[in-house]
């Protein structure tokens, strides 16, 4: 059954104390006020109650719990979205160029992506055109403002229209394609299959967008389960002891696919480097194993 809403706001300076008396040490309390008022209590929460006792419905921490340790996660989480942000844009548009290439050159077509013959639901593509005339509605690109006053064609080539589209509209098109062949030449550019590279484009997505949502990663158990490539070009991990719900498992999609797109890239010392600056931070909540680092994938 349904309650009413009754909680009441509570102001940073009142928050310092409540804070304390649940058990939560705070060194400088003046400091407290500050990233309080500055982040919000709501979003610090999320890295306040991995500290809290059980029953957390209690709202009473643990012996040695901190503020400095809210904060630390915190800024971790923060540094580590970025760092992964960072690596997915670049796998990001190597899709795109992928999808503009292949798409182009095996259905012979610019046009391909506003064409309902390619693809085989005809709502899903009804959904992806629509969404498509959106972007190109509002957009002021100047490439799509020259070829609507230069050319006769109502829609501009897939390259410029996958410029303008969001990512997960892009996935999407590519789920619904009715060429197996396409499908594959695509998932062949990453080194996968292409039902695996289908799963992990979806998931790279949703991670993708919480990282562009400032959205908490590090312990968050994530909706969508990316398939177990069966057959790796590439070192891989043992998905078979790895919680495929947690951050590891999308931190070693991340690399597999920076093999194709980016070989000489500096990921993994950049990994390092940041989880070596926060040892406090618990690395059995993103699903790392331990001795990770010895797994081929990180060799």
């Amino acid at each position: 059954m349904k309650v009413d809403y009754t909680k009441t706001c509570t102001l940073p300076e009142d928050l310092v104390p409540l804070l304390q008396r649940r058990g939560l040490f705070i060194a400088d309390e003046q400091q407290a006020v500050s990233y309080l008022t500055n982040i919000g209590y709501f979003r610090l929460s999320a890295y306040c109650y991995p500290l809290l006792k059980a029953p957390k419905t209690e709202h009473l921490y643990k012996e040695s719990s901190t503020f400095d340790l809210v904060v630390n996660m915190y800024r971790f989480d923060r540094k580590l979205r970025i760092l992964l942000f960072n690596e997915i844009e670049k796998i990001e548009v190597a899709i795109r160029s992928a999808m503009n290439n292949w798409g182009s050159h095996e259905l012979n077509d610019v046009f391909w992506m506003t064409n309902a013959n390619n693809f085989h639901n005809p709502a899903i593509f009804s959904k992806a055109s629509t969404l498509i005339q959106a972007e190109m509605n509002k957009t002021k690109e100047d490439f799509i403002v020259h070829f609507h006053n230069t050319y006769t064609e109502t829609v501009p080539p897939v390259w410029m229209i996958s410029e303008i589209m969001p990512f997960g509209v892009l996935c999407g098109i590519y789920n619904n394609l009715n060429s197996a062949k396409l499908k594959k030449k695509v998932a062949n550019c990453f080194a996968l299959s292409f039902p695996v590279f289908s799963s992990w484009i979806l998931a790279l997505t949703n991670l993708r967008n919480l990282c562009a949502h400032h959205s908490r990663i590090w312990n968050r158990d994530a909706l969508v389960i990316p398939s177990e490539p069966k057959v790796c070009a590439f070192p891989w991990i043992d998905g078979s002891t790895t919680d495929m719900k947690r951050i590891y498992y999308r931190i070693c999609m991340i690399k597999y696919l920076l093999f194709t797109v980016s070989p000489n890239n500096t990921f993994t010392e950049k990994l390092k480097s940041l989880l070596a600056q926060y040892p406090t931070v618990d690395r059995r909540a993103m699903g790392f194993p331990d001795n990770w680092e010895n797994e081929p994938l990180w060799q």
